[in-house]
């Protein structure tokens, strides 16, 4: 079983002793999920939560056209999957290992029992759904009102923020991410997220290659969604 003092300092466990912790752990099994590999598809039914222990997944939606979108990543320590929580028996999405995975689930049938008898972990739900609100907010105002270069550059710091690792030449995003990624996550052409890439690196913002994308100078990417040149 996983040590509880691995999560145990987790805003999720506040209100969890240390029995109770080992008791809830107990009722989970771990899943490891290579890269590219699913914990669930969109539209499946939601018969699991999730906490990520290790990686990074890929929430993708497919559109009625048949196009993928990455809607976001998720990182260590994250809920995943609490379809419950927005009272949907299904789930919403595609997860998508976008590194090798491995995650806690329990039945979703613990999930009313949890978020009522434990406050921390009802809090915590509550503001991990209200800070994905927030991000669809303002992505439908990003896409509406912001230029393309706008948009690259807040879906780049965002990442910075979730996945970011201090690296000789900058602040490596340690997520492995292509410019097709970066095109489906700010809703852009692949050929508009190539073409920004290529000028920010020769401008000394960025550097890419294969998978991998390092910012060399965060304060003038920063810039470009403050409005300033």
């Amino acid at each position: 079983m996983l040590d509880v003092a691995l999560i145990s300092h987790l805003p999720n466990f506040a209100d969890f002793s240390r029995s109770e912790l080992e008791e809830f752990i107990g009722h989970s099994r771990a899943r490891r999920v290579e890269k590219n590999g699913h914990y669930f598809e969109e539209g499946e039914t939601a018969d699991h939560f999730f906490l990520l222990l290790d990686g990074y997944i890929r929430v993708v939606r497919i559109s009625p056209a048949g196009e993928q979108i990455i809607v976001r990543y998720i990182a260590c320590n994250e809920l995943f999957g609490i379809a419950q929580a927005i009272g949907r028996d299904t789930y919403p999405a595609n997860a998508v290992a976008a590194v090798d995975c491995v995650a806690l689930a329990w039945p979703m049938s613990l999930w009313g029992e949890t978020v009522r008898k434990f406050p921390s972990f009802c809090c915590a739900a509550n503001k991990t759904l209200g800070s994905r609100l927030m991000d669809v907010q303002e992505r439908v105002i990003e896409l509406a009102t912001e230029q393309v270069e706008y948009r690259v550059a807040a879906a780049l710091l965002k990442l910075l923020d979730q996945a970011g690792k201090e690296v000789e030449e900058g602040i490596l995003i340690d997520i492995p991410l292509t410019r097709q990624d970066v095109s489906e996550l700010s809703g852009t052409t692949l050929h508009s997220v190539s073409r920004l890439l290529s000028g920010w690196e020769q401008n000394g913002l960025v550097k890419s290659s294969r998978k991998r994308v390092i910012v060399t100078n965060r304060e003038k990417l920063h810039a470009l969604t403050a409005g300033d040149k």
